[in-house]
């Protein structure tokens, strides 16, 4: 990193990136904050209001200059827009894919060069570099680099991770050395527009809810569903049909039928109906350009379907349809439509695709498609 050039960092409240703007003084960058705000909500659940003031705290202690920035119009068409319609599809989307595609690689990016800024930083657990510009962390259970692989290279060669060669506690006792507010701040989950409400509560605001039938695959009916929107594959609570279903065990979803708004639900997490070899994903984004090896047929990788999962082994061929289709060494438990299936290539990540469908069976292949397809 060159010494004198002017960063502008990502600055949510939060540890992470407080962290990062920390390291970056220390090597010698000129740095700024910026804190964008993607969520209008005055009904007290989000944290927008409190990480703000954190924020401030932080940049008083760092002596940097704070921005501040309001994507919430943007952040309502580009992402939330689509968050909705996934969910209307019966399908279980990602929005923080979106997020850093659509707002924080694009439109914060364009906000901060206009601020003067040679480049950005965030507070993400990732590294630069490697054959595609994007390469895990240290800490694999905090790498992100699966909700980065969307980002284009060109945004990607303007970022700096600071922190994505460390650990959490070291990130923690950097910032408890340093005497920053936050170092005892716990990390967020799950998505600000939500905060701390019921996912339930949160999503019926938007979608009408429409109850249907929770049936086995056999058809045998125990229980009734509130919407398909409010489960996902592989779900197990809040299905609310243990004893009323006269059967001791648990329960998971298995998977969803939109056309008949059924929910398929089995008992037994090895069920064959929760396992699947293959999936067909669609709308594939890669880093640095689709892969020779996929363009003369197939690629040999590996690959996560979703977040802290360790890379699975997998081959990667091109369909009829401009999608993938992938299949792995061993069969993937509860592969959800809507969420993103992301290939690696030892550290480097060289893309994904959104989960399109998976087709059920350890054993399932193409033959099996036009038969699964209904519970895809």
């Amino acid at each position: 990193m060159p010494r004198g050039e002017k960063i502008i960092v990502g600055l949510s409240g939060g540890v992470d990136s407080a962290v990062a703007a920390l390291l970056l003084l220390r090597a010698g960058a000129r740095v700024e904050a910026l804190h964008m705000s993607n969520w209008d909500d005055d009904s007290g659940y989000c944290s927008a209001a409190q990480d703000l003031r954190d924020a401030r705290e932080v940049c008083r202690e760092l002596g940097i200059p704070l921005h501040r920035v309001n994507f919430s119009t943007a952040y309502r068409e580009r992402v939330f827009a689509e968050f909705l319609a996934e969910y209307r599809a019966g399908r279980t989307p990602n929005p923080d894919v979106l997020c850093n595609r659509e707002i924080k690689f694009d439109l914060f990016l364009e906000h901060a060069r206009r601020l003067g800024a040679d480049a950005i930083a965030t507070g993400h657990y990732a590294r630069a570099g490697g054959r595609t510009g994007l390469r895990m962390a240290r800490d694999p259970d905090k790498d992100q680099t699966y909700f980065l692989h969307a980002v284009p290279r060109a945004a990607l060669s303007a970022c700096r991770f600071p922190i994505g060669g460390l650990r959490k506690p070291e990130v923690r006792d950097l910032a408890t050395a340093a005497g920053l507010p936050v170092h005892e701040k716990r990390d967020s989950t799950g998505l600000c527009f939500i905060g701390e409400r019921p996912f339930r509560e949160f999503l019926g605001h938007y979608l009408d809810e429409a109850p249907g039938p929770m049936e086995t695959p056999e058809g045998e009916l125990v229980g009734r569903h509130s919407g398909l929107m409010f489960y996902t594959i592989g779900q197990r609570r809040g299905l609310g049909i243990g004893g009323r279903a006269g059967r001791s065990g648990a329960w998971y979803v298995a998977a969803k039928e939109p056309a008949r708004n059924r929910l398929i639900v089995v008992q037994d997490r090895q069920h064959p109906l929760l396992w699947s070899r293959w999936l067909d994903a669609s709308e594939p984004a890669w880093i640095a350009g689709e892969p020779r090896a996929l363009s003369a047929g197939e690629l040999h990788c590996v690959a996560r379907i979703r977040h802290r999962q360790p890379p699975q082994p997998c081959v990667v061929r091109p369909s009829s349809s401009g999608g993938l289709t992938v299949r792995f060494d061993a069969p993937q438990w509860a592969i959800a439509p809507g969420q993103y299936v992301v290939f690696y290539a030892g550290d480097d990540c060289l893309g994904g695709a959104r989960i399109a469908r998976r087709l059920p069976g350890a054993a399932a292949g193409p033959a099996t498609e036009q038969a699964a397809a209904a519970l895809g």
